[in-house]
């Protein structure tokens, strides 16, 4: 893909991830109550989920599928469910329950985590040259062990919110 090209899609997905963010960050509550899923199921199906893609990291089994050429990688899989997948969505609305009325801190940090994500995949190419594919296989597994451990954490409280 070329460079242009290249952040045309990075500008898209990002812009699409942080709009589902948003509305999931102000209409998730609204959709827990309708389908009438507790805050502590939203914690024990998010914490697996979690707990799924650290495995997949620690395996060494990130590879997305082939996507149709028709499709526009930019909305999938990039912006879903890669940049706002599951475990994501299921953090920005808890994290939305759970903060102070006017919820900014939880917009900005938002908007700063897909700032910071832009970021990395504008400079993609250089951090790769940079750590090497050695360096990549670290960064995953200690990053695939920390999923895993905030997963278990975020899981066992939704666990404790449902039997205790």
């Amino acid at each position: 893909m070329e460079a242009e090209q290249r952040s045309k899609v990075i500008n898209k997905a990002v812009a699409v991830a942080i709009m589902v963010l948003l509305l999931f960050a102000f209409g998730g509550k609204f959709i827990l109550s309708y389908l009438d899923i507790s805050f502590a199921s939203l914690r024990v199906a998010g914490g697996l989920l979690l707990l799924l893609i650290a495995l997949q990291m620690l395996q060494g089994d990130l590879d997305t599928p082939v996507v149709e050429q028709e499709r526009d990688i930019a909305i999938t899989p990039l912006a879903l469910p890669l940049l706002a997948g599951p475990g994501t969505l299921t953090t920005v609305m808890l994290l939305m329950a759970e903060s102070p009325s006017p919820h900014v801190s939880v917009i900005v940090g938002i908007i700063a985590a897909m700032f910071v994500t832009w970021l990395i995949l504008r400079l993609a190419n250089n951090i790769d040259k940079w750590i090497g594919a050695e360096g990549e296989v670290i960064i995953t597994q200690l990053l695939g062990f920390l999923l895993a451990a905030l997963a278990v954490q975020i899981g066992s409280e939704g666990i404790k919110g449902l039997f205790f």
